[in-house]
């Protein structure tokens, strides 16, 4: 039998870094994301040759090892390793044989949340392979503890719930790891107006974000109060951009977009850098009225509000930088998985 599985990447467009300990612990963080036609892909085959060999097409990495209940945490595939040991542990199975392949539409440190994604994408096909009693708020909890806890990569919680529950959503992060779900009903002639106001622009350079969320991590700790107060002003902005996408008010979103990013860039050193100013002027130069980098920051996706009649304008502009535009629509789809069956036993069913 085959398991594949899928979960949509995400837009950040309001709090993101309000959802990251110590700041979430302390005072609440508060995000508005939205997932997108970008996804991370996963497929399970079953074999009884009693080896786990992986297929990490982002990551370049091709394993095979003897079937066991823990695979070796050494910086390869580790986000399979990581969901594999864990649900071996929980479950108490015995070691499994199968042939694991996973990538996904966007490159890891694209700023749109592809590790955690990823990470739900493989949890959501063991559930389907082995039909574990799972539910969303599950599924999103145990990728968090995986990545944040297990495997220790910095991050906060919001990617995990994003890919798993899909469509846009305002989520609430309280202390003890408490975290509520609140989808947002949007109509769709905003969805459509949203669309056609917004330009996703990969800057050519993926960034690792540890560096930058561990700086922002120990700026809250210390107390250091220009960050601290950036970043109560970034979790208010998801309320007010709640408020604005609700109405379709896109001029008071680019408002807010483009104060969120000065915020910011006040929460580390190097969230900004000369190649992200330079696609931020050359896009305002042209037409935008604002823009943020979606994620940590340091490079990865940009986005723009950009009137309508001045999107390809804007585009052109940009297409003479290093990077590229990148096409793409919101979706209402969370993380799903489904078995494919082979030939023989799908013919049976017919009969």
């Amino acid at each position: 039998m085959t398991i594949r599985s899928k979960a949509p990447l995400r837009l950040g467009l309001a709090g993101g870094g309000s959802d990251v300990s110590p700041y979430s612990d302390l005072y609440g963080g508060l995000v508005l994301n939205a997932t997108i036609n970008l996804h991370a892909y996963c497929t399970i085959e079953e074999t009884d040759d009693q080896h786990i060999t992986i297929h990490s097409y982002d990551t370049g990495v091709e394993e095979r090892h003897p079937s066991t209940t823990h695979l070796e945490i050494d910086g390869k595939a580790i986000l399979v390793k990581g969901v594999y040991n864990r649900i071996v542990r929980d479950y108490d199975l015995e070691p499994l044989s199968f042939d694991i392949t996973t990538y996904s539409d966007a490159p890891a440190g694209s700023g749109l949340g592809t590790s955690s994604t990823m990470v739900v994408c493989i949890i959501k096909a063991f559930v389907e392979w082995l039909s574990l009693p799972l539910g969303d708020y599950d599924v999103a909890m145990l990728a968090y503890e995986i990545e944040r806890k297990d495997l220790q990569l910095s991050g906060g919680k919001q990617d995990q719930f994003a890919a798993t529950f899909g469509g846009f959503n305002y989520i609430e992060f309280h202390r003890d790891d408490i975290v509520i779900v609140n989808p947002l009903k949007i109509k769709r002639w905003i969805v459509d107006e949203l669309e056609a106001s917004m330009l996703l622009y990969f800057t050519g350079r993926s960034r690792e974000s540890a560096a930058i969320i561990e700086e922002q991590m120990r700026n809250t700790r210390k107390g250091d109060t220009p960050a601290v107060e950036a970043m109560h002003k970034i979790k208010q902005s998801a309320i007010d951009t709640k408020h604005a996408l609700l109405r379709g008010d896109i001029d008071t979103l680019a408002s807010i977009l483009r104060e969120g990013w000065e915020n910011k860039k006040k929460m580390a050193t190097h969230i900004t850098n000369p190649v992200i100013q330079e696609a931020m002027d050359v896009a305002m130069s042209a037409g935008a009225k604002a823009g943020k980098v979606s994620g940590a920051g340091g490079g990865g996706f940009i986005i723009f509000i950009v009137p309508p009649t001045r999107k390809q304008a804007v585009a052109t502009a940009l297409s003479a930088l290093s990077g590229f535009t990148m096409p793409f629509n919101f979706t209402d789809s969370g993380a799903h998985g489904w078995k494919i069956f082979p030939t023989d036993k799908v013919a049976s069913f017919k009969k």
